[in-house]
């Protein structure tokens, strides 16, 4: 597709890539512990300069060669980075003999919003990004790549111009949020669906409970279906007994009782012929299970509901 550049939370993330044979550059976006250090070096990696403490320790290090960089600046979000104002300790950095810097970037933290304020905020975060880096090269340094919009800085603030996006939520074809609104306007197609297969069909009479606590207690006599998914695979458990949707032969069913570590129930009693190892689908591009609504209804937004899913769950790709 063209893209060379990618990026990683962690260091073990960009070793997995290496090792699966993916050439280009890997900045590392988070921390890494400096008894690490060596594996950046050994697996090619670019580390994330979170602040001057850090980029001193790293430089004072005895490497075997140059350590390649990106600085972070924090503009406002104050999570990682060196504050843009600290022009003394961010040129200090800049003249560091022992690091090789490729970037300087740094991150919107309300740039998903349209609202008045949080857009004045997100511009200033964008003026000190870019007054720092045109102060930083007047000394004669060089800041490498920048990069600043995220998903929403792409479709919020698209004509910054940078060298690099780090797009995230949005390859998966989804906004954080179904109530999103967006200046540049997308067609977004979600890039997967969730599934799993019923283990097991019973009736239950009027009266009978549901899963742990009982929490559910059957006000008629009802058939249920166990499903092979739970929280473990990363299926939300506060989404017990909120009316939750799941769809099996093309119908909605209702999750009813507490979602269990590996297993979920449904109710099944107006669906016909529903039998062990029939498919179940959790999340999928479907009215009441698309990613945004299943976020929603679980009080959180599709970056976690999606990142959650854990390695459990069996990868198919569909062509």
């Amino acid at each position: 597709m063209g893209i060379e550049d990618f990026a990683v939370a962690t260091l073990s993330e960009g070793i997995i890539l290496r090792k699966n044979d993916i050439k280009g550059n890997i900045l590392i976006l988070g921390y890494t512990d400096f008894s690490d250090i060596r594996y950046v070096l050994k697996y090619n990696l670019i580390q994330t300069i979170v602040d001057y403490e850090y980029a001193k320790k790293i430089n004072d290090m005895k490497l075997d060669s140059k350590i390649k960089v990106h600085i972070k600046i924090n503009t406002g979000m104050n999570r990682i980075g060196e504050w843009h104002k600290n022009i003394e300790k961010l040129v200090k950095i800049y003249q560091m003999d022992n690091i090789e810097i490729l970037g300087t970037f740094s991150h919107l933290s309300v740039s998903d919003s349209l609202e008045s304020d949080d857009v004045d905020f997100t511009k200033n975060q964008i003026n000190y990004f870019f007054n720092f880096i045109e102060e930083i090269k007047k000394l004669g340094y060089d800041t490498g790549k920048i990069h600043i919009q995220a998903s929403y800085g792409i479709l919020n603030y698209p004509d910054l111009k940078c060298d690099y996006v780090r797009s995230g939520i949005i390859m998966y074809g989804v906004y954080s949020n179904y109530k999103d609104k967006t200046n540049t306007k997308i067609n977004l197609k979600l890039v997967l669906s969730v599934k799993a297969r019923v283990t097991s069909v019973k009736q239950i009479n009027k009266g009978e409970a549901v899963s742990y606590g009982r929490t559910f207690i059957s006000n008629d006599r009802k058939k249920i279906a166990t499903v092979c998914i739970g929280y473990a695979d990363g299926y939300p458990r506060n989404l017990s007994n909120k009316k939750a949707k799941v769809v099996i032969k093309g119908e909605y069913a209702e999750i009813i009782g507490r979602i269990c570590m590996d297993q979920l129930v449904i109710d099944v009693s107006n669906i016909k012929n529903v039998a062990q190892g029939d498919i179940v689908t959790l999340i999928a591009e479907k009215e009441e299970i698309t990613a945004e609504y299943v976020a929603n209804t679980a009080e959180t937004i599709t970056n976690e509901l999606l990142s959650r899913l854990g390695e459990r769950l069996e990868r198919y790709i569909v062509k």
